[in-house]
């Protein structure tokens, strides 16, 4: 089923979902779901409401200046995806491929609904695994003193292959704000600790010296500020004090994998809204 998806925030009123499902139901739109939430510290309101497109009187085309005017009555930030466009995505590694390796399984098997374009990273250790999944793999090393040039050359690929997302898939570089400004909100990155807790390098080494009880992984939007944008997904699991180093890297690979795909997943069906450094995720 082709469908349209409607995201939308704006100060609370009454009147919001009324006024949009009449809106959508004058021009003949059949809705097959519809979620909100509001922030009642900010007084803000957010919806998701996605219809099937086969009977709609308008097209996607028309449908800004269609929406325009109710938008301005309401003071929304709004915007509409078409469903059967899938988004170019972009995959980040460099030396640990276990959540490139789940990924590509469940682009595989179905379970992310995009066009891989391409997988970049700073070393060669991806590129068997890249061929196997027929994903053009493309090196770019990473020189400290020249890493504004290697950033440039990324770029210029993700240009030229009309990427719409790019994911860090344990990707263990930090971007410059250059990079981070030409895809906002676009840039979803993999964090092995449950954040704000041990951000930055070695946080299963710093979880062990600390002698947590839990540990966790977090999937967010990259910001300028590093290990402090938008959360979309966090887990975590029990470890005692049997556990060794070892035993929390290997339970926290689990959760990486986990809270990344789950990310990406949401990201592609246009269920995230950031707003204040946080996000909604809709049903």
């Amino acid at each position: 089923m082709n469908t349209a998806i409607l995201l939308l925030d704006c100060p609370d009123r009454k009147g919001i979902v009324a006024s949009v499902a009449n809106f959508l139901y004058g021009h003949n739109a059949n809705i097959i779901h519809a979620d909100q939430h509001r922030d009642d510290g900010l007084g803000l309101f957010f919806m998701r409401v996605e219809w099937a497109l086969d009977d709609f009187a308008l097209s996607l085309g028309e449908f800004a200046a269609a929406f325009a005017p109710l938008a301005r009555e309401f003071g929304m930030r709004w915007r509409v995806e078409d469903s059967s466009r899938p988004l170019r995505v972009a995959l980040f590694v460099s030396r640990y491929l276990h959540c490139l390796t789940d990924l590509l399984h469940r682009h595989q098997t179905g379970e992310l609904p995009c066009v891989l374009a391409l997988i970049v990273s700073n070393h060669p250790d991806a590129e068997p695994l890249a061929r196997f999944y027929e994903v053009p793999f493309h090196h770019i090393a990473v020189d400290p003193a020249r890493k504004e040039a290697a950033e440039t050359a990324q770029l210029d690929l993700l240009a030229a292959h009309e990427v719409d997302l790019v994911v860090l898939a344990r990707y263990m570089q930090v971007l410059s704000p250059r990079f981070v400004a030409a895809y906002p909100q676009s840039i979803i990155n993999v964090h092995h600790s449950f954040l704000p807790a041990f951000s930055g390098a070695r946080p299963y080494h710093a979880a062990y010296a600390r002698g947590v009880k839990l540990i966790g992984a977090t999937s967010h939007y990259v910001t300028e500020v590093l290990d402090d944008g938008p959360i979309i997904e966090q887990d975590v699991t029990r470890i005692s004090h049997r556990d060794r180093l070892e035993d929390l890297i290997q339970k926290g690979r689990d959760l990486e994998r986990m809270v990344l795909s789950r990310a990406v997943r949401w990201h592609l069906e246009h269920r995230i809204l950031c707003y204040a450094n946080k996000t909604v995720v809709f049903d």
